[in-house]
């Protein structure tokens, strides 16, 4: 092309005669084609939000409709959303579920770093470290055969009757125990299943360059492993926000226990209903963030990207 010449202007217009210049270098400017394409995906999404839009209004008012003229909702309606009984409860739910937070919070880091220890000793190939792998899989056969609520009695009820020297005597603490344990053998394998998708090259190729086994693991393994579950760890992390409520079957003081001990002074449902909308309220951020982390991997990996 001879010098001062202007580039012939494609289909998608990268650039005409009169397009503005940076550094020398032409900007970039769409083509009437492009704009039109664009055009076109806007429209197309703005119908689909309102069709979705109006028909999860049409399906809510059919629902809605459906439940006021059933015979029983004039009783249904007072013995649990009563408005009056709601305020009166939402103050001592609330305190309550303080207490569930707190319980979640350190829960959830005395899983993740006991899961991890159990997932990074069943992945040993050592014939030394046999036994290891042979305890941790134990434990996560044993509590994920448990359930979660036989485990919470089983803590609460008998450990306390062994009066072991120098043990905690709170409810709280031994509820919060059944989570670690049960919850630790579910996030082991989710670990487990992430360090094992990682591709033996990695591994070798590792090895090669003169790490160690602990260097690969530490360094190469568990970050590409890890950073894989992320999403199925959250989900199981959403769940422990509301298995949080266990620990009122031994006692505490929860959102779950104060909404039972409201209901008792009258005799009225709704105080369990105002628990579980604070509930969700408190796992619906967490929900949202999990289905962001999973669409998120699935755009990098559809798109060649590391997982």
């Amino acid at each position: 092309m001879a010098s001062g010449s202007e580039p012939p202007a494609t289909e998608e217009g990268l650039s005409t005669g009169g397009a503005p210049t940076v550094a020398g270098v032409r900007a970039y400017v769409p083509s009437a084609r492009q704009l039109e394409r664009e055009r076109v995906r806007r429209r197309a999404t703005v119908r689909s939000i309102l069709i979705a839009a109006a028909s999860t209004l049409v399906c809510g008012a059919v629902l809605v409709a459906l439940v006021t003229s059933s015979p029983g909702w004039p009783r249904v309606q007072e013995s649990f959303f009563s408005p009056s009984y709601a305020r009166s409860s939402f103050i001592p739910v609330l305190q309550g579920l303080w207490l569930n937070i707190r319980v979640m919070l350190v829960c959830e880091v005395c899983i993740l770093a006991l899961g991890l220890l159990l997932a990074v000793a069943r992945t040993l190939r050592s014939p030394v470290a046999f036994p290891l792998r042979a305890l941790a899989a134990a434990y996560t056969d044993l509590f994920r055969g448990l359930p979660l609520i036989l485990v919470i009695l089983l803590l609460g009820l008998g450990v306390p009757g062994l009066r072991l020297q120098g043990m905690p005597n709170s409810v709280v603490f031994y509820g919060g125990a059944a989570l670690v344990l049960t919850y630790s053998a579910y996030v082991a394998e989710v670990f487990r299943a992430g360090i094992e998708s990682v591709h033996p090259s990695q591994r070798a190729a590792a090895r090669s360059l003169g790490l160690s086994s602990t260097q690969t693991m530490r360094y190469v393994v568990l970050p590409q492993g890890i950073r894989r579950v992320i999403p199925p760890l959250l989900n199981d992390l959403t769940s422990l926000q509301k298995d949080s409520g266990l620990v009122s079957i031994l006692g505490a003081i929860d959102a779950v226990k104060a909404a039972g001990i409201e209901t008792a002074k009258s005799f009225n449902f709704t105080p369990y209903v105002v628990a579980g909308a604070l509930f969700v309220l408190l796992t619906i951020p967490m929900t949202r963030l999990t289905d962001w982390v999973a669409a998120r991997t699935t755009r990098r990996q559809g798109q060649g990207g590391a997982a």
